[in-house]
């Protein structure tokens, strides 16, 4: 499994704890940071981020992505905009485990302002720990683990059902926070070499290069 960390701008100087820990206990896996971290120039909103989340889990470049936000709700929110991106809002470790084993989505936010007390730290390094304890999708509790498996595909259905395709959302983006987005290079760079949906590998690639003036002015 390939990880993804990435949060808003507004939480940068929390960014290398949160791949820290994900590296610790995702260990089997490959993580990978995409910021955004205190050094970078361009700033990102949750909302911008969010797409960029989108664009990561729809081009299969990645099969789960840790981001979040002050209060961790707007990102959550946000991300669950994106097609076929199903993200649950992580506060605790209790919460982490919960949505691992029963809706075993692509994608979870973390509050890392909003009652990030003396103990945030700890709390963070804690619910990522349980966010891994486990194999996801097991269900919980194991009594009724058949019935929560069942609820959460056909949440994903109705999910699928209800989404526009990528590619379609892009071509309708405004076209400020499309351009926006696609200056983040190093996540841009990634999916152009790692993704695995070619139509929308193939839009990136043409969007890309009709931004490449506005890109090389900024």
């Amino acid at each position: 499994m390939v990880i993804g960390v990435i949060q808003a701008s507004s939480q940068s100087g929390k960014n290398e704890l949160i791949f820290d820990s994900v590296s610790k206990y995702a260990s089997d896996h490959k993580v990978i940071n995409f910021g955004c971290k205190p050094d970078e120039e361009t700033r990102y909103s949750y909302i911008e981020i969010s797409v960029l989340v989108g664009l990561l889990l729809s081009s299969g470049s990645v099969d789960l992505v840790v981001t979040g936000c002050s209060s961790g709700q707007g990102m959550m929110l946000a991300c669950n905009n994106m097609p076929g991106v199903l993200c649950g809002y992580i506060p605790t470790p209790m919460d982490a485990y919960l949505f691992a084993q029963i809706h075993n989505g692509n994608a979870v936010s973390l509050p890392l302002g909003e009652g990030y007390t003396w103990n945030g730290k700890e709390n963070m390094d804690q619910t990522i720990e349980r966010l891994f304890s486990e194999p996801w999708g097991q269900g919980f509790p194991k009594s009724e683990a058949a019935r929560k498996l069942e609820d959460t595909r056909v949440l994903k259905k109705i999910r699928s059902d209800s989404q526009v395709s990528m590619p379609e959302l892009l071509r309708g983006m405004d076209r400020t926070l499309l351009e926006k987005v696609l200056c983040k290079k190093d996540v841009l760079d990634f999916i152009l070499s790692n993704g695995k949906d070619e139509a929308l590998v193939s839009l990136l690639k043409d969007m890309c290069g009709q931004d490449t003036g506005s890109r090389s002015d900024r």
